[in-house]
């Protein structure tokens, strides 16, 4: 069985808990203050855009780096092979577009 405890023990234990009771409360306070939330918020909002940053500079940096390697060799030189095509069909759409818009203007 356990020992009694005195009035003074009683005292102290209670005097402790109303501490952290008080510590508690001031953190409680501090999370539900709206300039916590606001800033907690705006925390998230700052990392999901640099998460979302950072998948985009991936993305497109793959992608970069597909075309380039599609169109320049290991060695730096361009691929004459595939970028006359490309030249060439670019050219072309931009003749229509400047034909047709041409003839809306008649």
């Amino acid at each position: 069985m356990s020992e009694a405890r005195t009035p003074a023990q009683i005292e102290a234990d209670i005097v402790r808990r109303r501490e952290q009771l008080a510590v508690t409360l001031d953190e409680i306070g501090v999370r539900v203050h709206p300039k916590t939330i606001i800033g907690d918020a705006k925390a998230r909002v700052a990392s999901t855009v640099d998460q979302t940053a950072g998948r985009a500079f991936v993305t497109v940096n793959r992608v970069v780096t597909d075309v380039k390697g599609r169109f320049v060799s290991e060695d730096g030189a361009p691929r004459l092979e595939r970028l006359v095509p490309v030249a060439l069909l670019a050219v072309g759409v931009v003749g229509l577009l400047a034909m047709s818009a041409r003839r809306r203007r008649d």
